[in-house]
């Protein structure tokens, strides 16, 4: 029998990643970098799976899975997405990433991402309206408070100096808390909502990360404006058929995830077809790359959809253990 060196992997729980507390600009230049690998054609990413245990339990587990060559990381993570967690002090969304050595498949690292996910998030929008808002945008509208959402509004604050910002969620005790947030760490009012429209309704940049159960036609395709940047993402779809037809551009971040699967803002769109690959401006990456365009004119209306990428967890992943290593925070667990 051949005996081997112990393999070893770090370990970083929630407190590690808090107590490293990312600079907005290390979050956004991380999940660019995953941009970057994926338009020069330096990644792999696999379709997302789904996991759902049982129905009555109000959620489901996402796989996502990928490889980033400049990095030399290959990537796993799961996270639970259960809306009704609320309801015992949980958050709606917990993920463990697991980071491998591409080329011997030994394992590197487990890291608690859920606030990687947090965090990732938020950039990807901000990064999409960086290349697709108009660069004078100052009036934000967002549907949605889960802890994604505090990421969207922060990173795009930070990217636009926003004049205005409005929110709104389902439940009001949410919508305030969130607000109250945004109030503390950003310095500037936030405006707080009753209802979908005058959230909206005329807004520079509209987000759409709400919780809803099953499909329903809430945001409205009249309540855009001319020149606006559209950013919907939630799970089910919130948004009506229409409204791909006002838009000048349709952005995705990797066509492959968002062709296929269950879930999905625009899923509708991609089996109406309303939204093909021929009807598609292109991704993410490719504008990012340089390759296409991003927004052109200042009237043009530009849908970016996310469906939410491995690469960014992979890259962010990587970020926030190379600054633990240099903090000296984690635990190293033998493997074997």
């Amino acid at each position: 029998m051949t005996a081997f060196d112990p393999v070893w992997f770090t370990f970083l729980n929630g407190s590690d990643i808090e107590q490293l507390e990312l600079s907005d600009t290390e979050v956004l230049d991380a999940v660019e970098q995953g941009l970057l690998a994926q338009g020069h054609g330096e990644t792999v990413i696999e379709p997302r799976v789904h996991l759902t245990p049982d129905p009555a339990f109000n959620g489901h587990f996402n796989v996502l899975r990928g490889y980033v060559a400049p990095l030399g990381l290959a990537g796993v993570k799961i996270v639970g997405d259960y809306v009704d967690n609320y309801k015992s002090g949980l958050p709606s969304e917990m993920a463990l990433l697991n980071l491998f050595d591409p080329r011997t498949g030994m394992p590197l690292a487990v890291l608690d991402a859920t606030a990687i996910t947090e965090m990732r998030t938020g950039a990807l929008t901000a990064l999409g309206a960086r290349h697709l808002a108009r660069p004078g945008s100052k009036v934000l509208g967002h549907i949605g408070a889960r802890a994604t959402s505090y990421w969207n509004v922060r990173l795009l604050d930070r990217i636009f100096d926003l004049d205005e910002i409005r929110v709104h969620s389902r439940r009001p005790e949410s919508r305030e808390a969130f607000a109250k947030r945004l109030e503390d760490d950003l310095g500037k009012p936030v405006i707080v909502t009753d209802d979908w429209k005058s959230c909206v309704e005329g807004a520079d940049i509209v987000v759409e990360a709400s919780r809803l159960e099953r499909p329903e036609p809430l945001l409205r395709t009249e309540w855009i404006a001319p020149g606006a940047l559209v950013v919907p993402y939630g799970t089910m779809s919130a948004v009506e058929l229409s409204l791909t037809d006002i838009m000048d551009k349709v952005v995705v971040d990797d066509w492959g995830q968002c062709r296929s699967g269950p879930f999905g803002a625009l899923r509708a769109h991609v089996e109406s077809g309303r939204l093909s690959e021929a009807t598609l401006h292109g991704e993410l990456c490719e504008i990012v790359a340089g390759d296409k365009p991003g927004r052109e004119r200042d009237d043009e209306t530009i849908l970016f959809w996310h469906r939410g990428l491995s690469l960014s967890d992979i890259a962010l992943g990587a970020a926030v253990l190379a600054k633990a290593g240099e903090r000296g925070l984690g635990q190293k667990l033998r493997f074997s």
